[in-house]
């Protein structure tokens, strides 16, 4: 009988630390959504900035280039 009670005991203590912590994850994570979601990654830039990508080129010269240079 001792033993049985020993193990719901420990049972029901893994469950409880489970529970919290599964708990502290989401809430951790919804704090992080919540601080993220107003962030705007695609604001222009500020300052001098310079544009990297050239679009002169068509598709099939920029896919040769690829092949030439083996990347």
């Amino acid at each position: 009988m001792r033993h049985m009670k020993q193990l719901v005991w420990d049972t029901v203590k893994v469950f409880v630390i489970f529970t919290i912590c599964t708990w502290l994850f989401y809430y951790g994570l919804r704090l992080m959504h919540a601080e993220y979601e107003n962030y705007h990654r695609y604001d222009p830039p500020e300052g001098p900035s310079v544009k990297v990508f050239q679009s002169d080129e068509s598709f099939i010269d920029r896919f040769n280039v690829l092949f030439r240079l083996e990347e």
